[in-house]
């Protein structure tokens, strides 16, 4: 028996449509990376292409509507008077356990604004973070933020070149690394 085509529900499915993409983008790119075919995110949302460019002019638009939660959970966290770049590194950990594919968009988008912002937003607390633990005594006071987004990129690096299967031992020594490499000098 052939399928009847889903009713054009117009202009007022645009919400639902675009709440579709984001969901859909967010598990391609976790499965297939930030370089997954764009036709794989509308035909997982169950919309035709075109929908796909009506919200998202480009892979950058639409990663960046998946990520922006990413960028915001790590800025929750930085709001939390307990946090510490421990959390921070294993909260990069965690997200880059499900998906590479920030990452990717970051180093790959560097030249986008877009991308930028998400990165200045990340940049953002680590230096929040950063400047807490310092006056804590919980880091060395060497420490730049410079020296933390390296050790972020470093991460994500290790993260996205690790098989799936042994990312979790990998992200616990990587972290183990940072927290001996960034300690306060013994007096």
């Amino acid at each position: 028996m052939p399928r009847k085509p889903k009713a054009n529900l117009g202009p007022s499915a645009g919400p639902a449509n675009r709440a579709a993409l984001v969901a859909a983008a967010r598990v391609v790119f976790a499965e297939q990376g930030f370089a997954a075919p764009l036709s794989a995110v509308s035909r997982l949302a169950g919309v035709g292409q075109g929908s796909l460019y009506r919200h998202f002019p480009d892979r950058i638009s639409l990663a960046v509507a998946v990520f922006d939660d990413n960028v915001a959970a790590l800025e929750a966290l930085a709001a939390q008077p307990s946090a510490t770049l421990m959390d921070l590194f294993h909260s990069v950990a965690e997200q880059a356990l499900g998906s590479t594919a920030l990452i990717d968009m970051l180093s790959s988008g560097h030249d986008d604004e877009r991308a930028r912002n998400l990165a200045d937003r990340v940049t953002a607390v680590a230096r929040t973070l950063l400047e807490q633990d310092q006056l804590q005594g919980l880091v060395a006071a060497r420490l730049e933020t410079a020296d933390v987004m390296l050790s972020i990129s470093m991460l994500a690096f290790l993260m996205s070149r690790t098989p799936q299967d042994e990312r979790p031992e990998a992200a616990a020594r990587a972290e183990e690394i940072f927290r001996r490499a960034f300690a306060p000098a013994a007096g």
